[in-house]
């Protein structure tokens, strides 16, 4: 006899209560609440170790991935809050141990890890994970010796990113104090745990955005300084973020993370790596003392130098002295020829001021009204001429008709020719009569004075006041005058007014 329960659901259309069936039909969300409840409560912690699978992060800030290892895989969440505290940033093929609890989507039903807290699965795993890094970075030119910078030999501002109350900091200041004494900035950060990564490349870039001249001085020089610890320890320093800043930075950094035997990816970033912080001092600055002997020696040797070319030239001028001749023999002559000089020279300026007055009497002479009217009477004559002058034009026109041979032209051509030459010395010789014609003067407002009754010219004031009465000649006429006595002055003709600039 077949049993109810396990009747075939083709028995019947429409569901019906089967006598005996205690259990109530469930729905599939009220399913899926239940087994997520049991799972839930079930692994409520759990820690799984796998290999990081298909990782992206959405727009939300929410991550996604999958954990597999050689026979299972699932999937995982990590919230935007647990993603951003992340330690390192993931990657697919890293293996890792991841802490959180299972759960399931109801929407895809499937079971899922909620992923609190994310570590690497060992030593090995951080090492892949620096050697991928850095092989990325590499291949960026991040690591390029061709982009280092040159150190400043003696920086005057010097910036240090570091904790500020670890003894990194105590070290460096004090061995620059030793050293050098110079301006230290230094830029306070995290240099483990979480968040120190970012605090760190923001501080190298702020270090790099002071513009020159501001109220903080820029550095010259960056050390990025932190102590020695283990690899993730010194984690922070391998990040991308702050390697990124190092090589951007265009202040020269010097890099001393941990000690001598670590390394980070910051220390290949770097202009230059320190192996200590303190090692980073002393490479930043010179020793001062050893500055001051370096400068003492170049003056001791330059004044040197000076004092062996002073000694040298002084050796030259002395040998030159030896060969020149005396003073005396050098300007001897030259004594001579002025001594001679100077007693021509008495002679000659007497000679000339003779020949000087000589010449004033001569033309004092002329210029007397007697023989001024005898060279014009004699240039009247002359001018007399100029009509004969002109008869001799009509003259020399009838020859021109007259002498129409080429014979005859040619002779007449050198009449014309001494004629012109004839002409031209007449007309200078009346040009310059005129201009000795002695009512020249008279007629632009001059005047010549003469003694009443005695006919002689008054050529002084003295002269004057002996004559007492004069008469004065005009070119219109004359008048008498009479001299009163008086100190007189000497006549100054007056000034001509002086231009005005517009």
């Amino acid at each position: 006899m077949a049993d109810p329960l396990f009747e075939t659901s083709s028995a019947r259309l429409v569901a019906e209560a089967v006598p005996g069936d205690n259990a109530a039909p469930m729905s599939v969300s009220e399913l899926s609440g239940r087994l997520k409840r049991m799972v839930e409560g079930e692994f409520g912690h759990v820690r799984l170790r796998g290999e990081i699978s298909g990782w992206k992060r959405a727009a939300s800030g929410h991550a996604y991935l999958a954990l597999k290892d050689m026979d299972a895989v699932i999937d995982g969440v990590i919230w935007r809050g647990a993603a951003s505290a992340l330690p390192f940033q993931p990657q697919d093929g890293l293996e890792v141990i991841a802490t959180g609890k299972l759960t399931i989507y109801p929407g895809r039903s499937k079971y899922q890890i909620v992923i609190e807290r994310m570590e690497l699965a060992g030593e090995g795993a951080l090492m892949a994970l620096l050697e991928k890094l850095k092989a990325k970075l590499a291949g960026e030119g991040l690591f390029d010796a061709r982009a280092k910078k040159p150190l400043p030999y003696m920086p005057r501002v010097i910036g240090v990113v570091t904790s500020p109350t670890g003894a990194v900091i105590r070290d460096i200041l004090h061995r620059l104090e030793d050293r050098f004494p110079s301006h230290v900035l230094v830029w306070p950060v995290k240099v483990q745990g979480d968040g120190s990564a970012q605090e760190v490349a923001r501080a190298v870039r702020g270090f790099d955005a002071i513009q020159p001249g501001g109220p903080v001085p820029r550095p010259d020089l960056v050390i990025v300084a932190r102590g020695g610890g283990s690899v993730e320890d010194l984690w922070s320093f391998n990040e991308e973020v702050v390697v990124r800043a190092v090589a951007e930075c265009t202040i020269p950094i010097i890099s001393a993370v941990g000690h001598e035997t670590d390394t980070t990816l910051c220390d290949f970033a770097a202009d230059l790596r320190a192996p200590t912080p303190t090692a980073a001092a002393e490479i930043a600055v010179p020793v001062l003392a050893e500055v001051r002997h370096g400068i003492a020696t170049l003056a001791h040797r330059t004044e040197r130098c000076v004092r062996r070319y002073h000694e040298r030239a002084g050796e030259q001028l002395a040998a030159l002295v030896r060969v020149l001749p005396r003073r005396d023999a050098l300007l001897g002559p030259q004594r001579q020829r002025l001594d001679d000089a100077a007693a021509r020279l008495g002679l000659g300026l007497e000679r000339r001021v003779g020949v000087a007055r000589g010449q004033l009497d001569r033309a004092g002479a002329a210029l007397r009204p007697a023989a001024l009217e005898q060279r014009l009477a004699t240039a009247r004559q002359r001018l007399g001429g100029i009509a004969l002058d002109r008869a001799a034009d009509r003259e020399l026109a009838a020859l021109r008709q007259r002498f129409a041979h080429p014979a005859e032209a040619l002779k007449l051509a050198s009449l014309e020719r001494r004629f012109t030459t004839a002409s031209e010395r007449l007309a200078a010789m009346g040009r310059h009569l005129e201009l000795l014609d002695p009512e020249l003067p008279l007629k632009k407002g001059y005047a010549w004075v003469e003694g009443r009754g005695t006919g002689k010219v008054v050529a002084s004031a003295e002269d004057a006041r002996a004559a007492q009465a004069v008469t004065l000649h005009f070119a219109d006429g004359s008048v008498d005058a009479r001299v009163e006595r008086g100190a007189g002055k000497a006549y100054a003709p007056p000034k001509p007014e002086q231009p005005t600039l517009l």
